[in-house]
């Protein structure tokens, strides 16, 4: 009952208010209660709109390389349908791991955490950016506040790892100047910065440009640490990738089912684009967007997935108490801006199950790939207000072994 009177009138109170007289309070408490755990860590924050959880598994690898006690919190790790926990849960595990003498943490933020004080009473060592795109302007509203979110992570942090080749670099920089005991150490691939692939060389079985840049804010960050250069070279030659992040499944078909977390507009045109670089017939991708969630990003990923795939099956993807059929109806009218038409480059299937059989049984042919992209690791699926056990992964498995036992 309470729920759903707070759900209606919620959106009437400004952010600020709500974050300043409940949030804070309610992480000052938590914080209060364990005794501030964190004061006994080294914790590097990796915040972004994409790459955060692939950086920050790459910066916890290597610090397991070299033998430190490390913890990581990330969108993967956590279990949870949120990347930053509530300040009770997070401020719990902090005291967990601090009482097992953990030396390092490795923790995901989201602009969210920061903006909700989910963060408070953390001193965190290093602040690490991916970098900073059209995202979540649902609930900050322009860019601008949604960049100065992400800002608050580098506040106070005694090492700054920014993105020399992200548009947010130079607000970022001007954050870090402010506090002049902060250490800054940029990375990028086009303008000059202090890693580079040229600068340090290293080699990765991850595709595509943008898992370069995600493994350059490792290096730099771990670089920063002091951990030497071919530690870290021999953990990015070896690591593999994160669950649900471009994961092939593979039951024996002649094409190929990449499943992936990409949910965002530039995650998806990131993992189209890489995609259409590799040898193949045609590219399809599955996708949908949130509900309750930044509803301008639904047609711009409908202009992206028909400029960059063959075809495109849009679908759920946690609808919450949306009509789903309207958020795929706002997907569509970006396909077709971008030239797309429906029934040829592009198919309406609500049903997430259905959609990705579709994909599976009914499109794929020799030597394409199926892309399906927006839950990536996740266990589960909104509608309504209720969490539903999902799988993408367990789809595509029982989609491609029903298609070959047909063949046989």
């Amino acid at each position: 009952m309470f729920k759903n009177w707070w759900s209606k009138i919620r959106h009437l109170i400004p952010n600020w208010m709500v974050n300043s007289f409940f949030h804070l309070p309610v992480a000052f408490l938590a914080a209060f209660t364990y005794r501030y755990p964190g004061r006994h860590l080294k914790i590097i924050g990796v915040t972004g709109t994409d790459g955060k959880t692939t950086t920050a598994t790459l910066i916890y690898q290597i610090l397991l390389q070299v033998e430190k006690k490390v913890a990581l919190i990330s969108t993967v790790s956590a279990g949870l349908h949120v990347t930053s926990p509530h300040p009770w849960k997070l401020q719990a595990f902090l005291k967990k791991i601090a009482d097992q003498d953990y030396e390092y943490l490795v923790l995901e933020v989201t602009s969210h955490g920061l903006d909700q004080h989910r963060v408070f009473g953390i001193n965190f060592l290093m602040g690490v950016i991916t970098n900073v795109t059209h995202e979540h302007l649902d609930y900050h509203g322009t860019y601008q506040n949604y960049l100065q979110a992400k800002a608050r992570l580098f506040e106070n942090v005694k090492i700054a790892v920014l993105n020399r080749d992200d548009r947010s670099y130079q607000t970022l920089l001007t954050k870090t100047k402010k506090n002049k005991q902060t250490q800054l150490v940029t990375y990028g691939i086009k303008n000059t910065a202090d890693f580079n692939p040229k600068k340090f060389q290293f080699k990765t079985s991850l595709p595509g440009e943008y898992n370069q840049y995600n493994c350059l804010a490792a290096i730099a960050a771990t670089s920063s640490l002091e951990i030497p250069a071919e530690k870290i070279r021999r953990t990015i030659t070896a690591f593999k990738g994160v669950k649900g992040r471009m994961e092939k499944i593979d039951e024996g078909q002649d094409f190929q089912v990449i499943v992936d977390f990409a949910h965002t507009s530039n995650g998806l045109k990131n993992v189209l684009k890489t995609l259409r670089e590799s040898k193949h017939h045609r590219l399809i991708a599955v996708f949908g967007c949130a509900g309750l969630r930044d509803a301008r990003k639904r047609p711009i990923m409908g202009k992206i997935a028909s400029r960059l795939a063959d075809v495109s099956v849009l679908t759920a993807e946690d609808p919450r108490t949306e009509d789903v059929d309207k958020i795929i109806n706002q997907i569509a009218q970006g396909c077709q801006k971008a030239g797309g038409v429906e029934g040829k480059n592009f198919f309406r299937i609500p049903d997430r199950s259905e959609a990705i059989k579709f994909a599976i049984q009914k499109l794929a042919k020799k030597s394409d790939i199926v892309v399906i992209c927006g839950k990536g690791h996740e266990q589960s699926m909104c509608f309504g207000t209720t969490e539903y056990p999902w799988s993408d992964h367990k789809e595509a498995r029982k989609a491609l072994k029903e298609k070959l036992k047909k063949k046989k």
